[in-house]
């Protein structure tokens, strides 16, 4: 009997061994696959974030582009101001608070209309009509809109600049992130933690607007819900409620499409209200609160006292600073006239710069140099960086941009027969509130210690663990919350648990790239976060399918950037292949890539998804812009320009949205004509008059004298090329899908029996 029990023991345990061993095998599988779906899902993410900042840059370089209209653009039709001076400096209302909440009463709304209709002061039943009209895709009337940002302006005036809280009149309050006009988020965050209201007090902390389609309807809420609840609803402002920003990402467009007869006038309030946000709000007195971070000159009590009101825009340099410049400058150039080279106020970093870049530099003050890389789609990129100035009693600030004088320099006077060196006059108060501004809305925290400027970004500070510590051990604080930054879980925690990122605009990038999360204090100030993520296909997907969606949308963003940048890519490629080949080595293949993008990817691990190996292990290097091809051209265009315009494209759609007031889609040849000429001379692109000329009748299809630039922008743009094979490849990999899932199913069902 004993053999007998034996012999069975023996023959339970080996089939057990099998499958211990297959398990082993499946698991070891199943590692190297989630390893690599995860690289994917990382670079695809370095991929969407660097093509984001560097969008940046190229919007403050346009920035300087709006400032450069300014001084030299004439209304052509002789009717006035134009709109780029209506957006980009504040207007001088003539009318009174009296008068104009008067005029926005008589506005007529007609019988047809079916929306809310708001009374002020609001209640709670306008706030749920209005959650209920948005959650139906209606429209508040313009009339509505006015009286609520005019009611909302009136609030915002007497808010200080920094807002204190405390716990102890409510249980827990919730800090959100940037939601960039996502109006499911904020519907969603409402639904899982409850409206705005005494006992649930909120913070969002910027970027209510761009990007996304609803952002008018997010400040409706948000404004309304602050009316409601003055003291329980809490808005900071982010560098996206900034009317310049605004004309890049959308919300301007947005507006003027959404209100054709009160657009401007909602713009131009938005201005005022904007700029009037509060800056930082700081919860009993541990917890600091702001946009984007801080710097090392950032001073809480100074940023008390800054003007806020006055910073229109945190993209555009101080008009008073720019005359304190042109001063200095203006005395360096008579000195240097009578003594040479003994005078020098330029920076040793901005003497190598070009007679051009000189005779612009009095129009561009945020032209940059050795303190950020060069934005990827223009030949010199923007910072808001400004020059700093050490003082006793005001706070400091970063490095100089190579454009401005040098704090180091001192002014040579002449004095008799020898000289006295004396130190350059201080930069008036609006520059330093202005770059206190820009570093609260800008900033991003990085691991290294040390603050320095914002190269990816071009505004803006990075700031170390270091400079979290002594901020907030200077105001007595144990913590810091920030937004500015998607995260993909929606939050992340740095410097030793001292900075927290929130964001709460989910799917970001693409559909299923993030989630979103808010963050819940109580009185023990122990954060709390809450994730979620809008979806409404995602869930459907595995992660395979959710990580290939995104990486395909990352990697054709990423080829339009190499196909926008191909004469450049192409010269570069050459230099390497002496002999002709159309082959170059690896190294040589993302050195280049590196060098002409300056984008931070690991180009290495990207070339087998952009560019073909040859047999000998070197790269085709052509056959990085085989997947795109250009629309159909226009006729009278060169290759060359063609590619300026595919480069500059988003940045001339604003500027023409601009000039089209009524957005109709159509402006006159003589506008075209005259923005294009100022666009090419600012750029530095040599385009003769006649082509331009030649371009602009080739656009006028039916001769009337318009150029309908909806068809223009479609004339260029990059086409993806999904061919035959990539189509196959997605069958075999949903064929291998499905085999492997039937595999472990089989396993996971399998059962060992006894021999009989």
């Amino acid at each position: 009997m004993g053999c007998g029990t034996s012999i069975a023991i023996e023959n339970q345990t080996r089939p057990s061994e099998t499958a211990i061993k297959a398990a082993i095998l499946i698991q070891r599988w199943y590692r190297r696959y989630v390893a690599r779906l995860e690289m994917r899902r990382r670079y695809t993410w370095n991929i969407f974030q660097s093509i984001e900042y560097a969008g940046e840059q190229d919007q403050l370089q346009l920035s300087s582009f709006f400032s450069f209209m300014l001084d030299n653009f004439t209304q052509i039709n002789g009717n006035g101001p134009d709109l780029i001076s209506h957006l980009l400096d504040s207007v001088v209302d003539p009318l009174t608070e009296e008068v104009r909440q008067l005029k926005y009463e008589q506005i007529v709304v007609p019988e047809s209309y079916s929306g809310p209709r708001l009374s002020f002061p609001l209640s709670v039943t306008d706030t749920n009509a209005l959650l209920s009209a948005f959650k139906e895709e209606q429209t508040l009337h313009g009339k509505y809109v006015l009286q609520l940002l005019y009611e909302t302006k009136k609030f915002l005036k007497q808010m200080p600049n920094v807002i204190y809280l405390s716990t102890s009149y409510a249980k827990e309050i919730t800090i959100c992130g940037d939601l960039h006009g996502r109006l499911d988020d904020l519907l969603l965050i409402f639904y899982k933690n409850g409206l705005p209201s005494a006992e649930n007090p909120y913070i969002f902390n910027g970027d209510f607007v761009d990007r996304g389609k609803k952002s008018t309807e997010i400040i409706i809420i948000l404004f309304a819900f602050l009316l409601l609840y003055p003291d329980h609803m809490h808005l900071n402002r982010g560098n996206h409620e900034d009317h310049i920003m605004n004309l890049r990402y959308g919300f301007t467009k947005e507006v003027m499409q959404k209100y054709k007869t009160h657009g401007r006038e909602i713009l131009q309030l938005l201005q005022d209200v904007f700029s009037l946000l509060p800056l930082a709000t700081v919860i009993d007195n541990k917890v600091l609160i702001v946009h984007g971070g801080i710097s090392d000159k950032t001073d809480l009590d100074f940023l008390s006292t800054v003007e806020r009101h006055k910073v229109k825009s945190a993209l555009r340099f101080p008009k008073r600073s720019i005359d304190h410049l042109n001063v200095q400058q203006s005395q360096s150039r008579r000195s240097s006239s009578r003594h040479s080279g003994r005078s020098k106020l330029d920076s040793p970093r901005s003497s190598g710069r070009t007679s051009r870049a000189s005779r612009r530099r009095k129009k561009h003050f945020t032209k940059q140099g050795s303190c950020s890389s060069s934005s990827s789609s223009s030949s010199s990129s923007s910072s808001v960086c400004s020059p700093r100035v050490s003082s006793r009693n005001t706070p400091r600030r970063p490095p100089p941009s190579p454009s401005l004088p040098s704090p180091t320099d001192v002014l040579q006077v002449p004095f008799l027969d020898s000289f006295v060196s004396l130190e350059p006059p201080e930069p008036p108060r609006e520059e330093l509130e202005w770059q206190q501004v820009v570093d609260i809305l800008w900033s991003d925290p990085k691991n290294p210690n040390g603050c320095s400027p914002n190269s990816f970004r071009g505004g803006g500070c990075y700031f170390g663990p270091d400079v979290t510590q002594a901020l907030l051990q200077k105001h007595g604080l144990c913590l810091l919350i920030r937004s500015h930054e998607c995260k993909q879980e929606g939050y992340e925690l740095c410097h030793n648990g001292q900075v927290i990122t929130i964001f709460s605009a989910s799917n970001y990038y693409e559909e299923g790239s993030n989630r979103g999360a808010y963050v819940k204090l109580g009185p023990e100030l122990v954060p709390r976060f809450f994730q979620y993520q809008v979806s409404r296909s995602t869930r459907k997907l595995t992660l395979h399918q959710r990580v290939r969606v995104a990486e395909g949308s990352a990697l054709r963003a990423l080829k339009e950037k190499l196909y926008t940048h191909r004469s450049e890519l192409m010269a570069a490629f050459q230099q390497y292949d002496i002999d002709n080949t159309g082959r170059i080595s690896t190294s040589e293949w993302a050195q280049v890539v590196e060098s002409v993008l300056r984008l931070d990817l690991p180009w290495r691990t990207l070339r087998p998804r952009l560019a073909r190996l040859c047999a000998d292990g070197n790269v085709e290097y052509e056959s990085c812009f085989e997947d795109i091809s250009p629309g159909d051209p226009i006729p009278p265009v060169t290759p060359n320009l063609a590619e300026t315009l595919y480069r500059y494209r988003t940045d001339l759609e604003i500027i023409f949205n601009i000039i089209d007031k009524d957005h109709s889609g159509q402006i006159s040849i003589e506008e075209f004509r005259q923005t294009w000429k100022l666009f090419s001379s600012h750029l530095g692109v040599a385009v003769n008059d006649q082509t331009i000329d030649d371009m602009a009748r080739s656009i006028d299809f039916n001769k009337d004298g318009s150029i309908d630039f909806n068809e223009f922008l479609e004339a260029f743009r990059v086409v993806h090329k999904l061919d035959v094979k990539e189509q196959q490849q997605v069958r075999s990999y949903s064929f291998s899908l499905s085999r492997i899932r039937i595999f472990h199913k089989r396993l996971l069902s399998l059962e060992f029996s006894l021999p009989e």
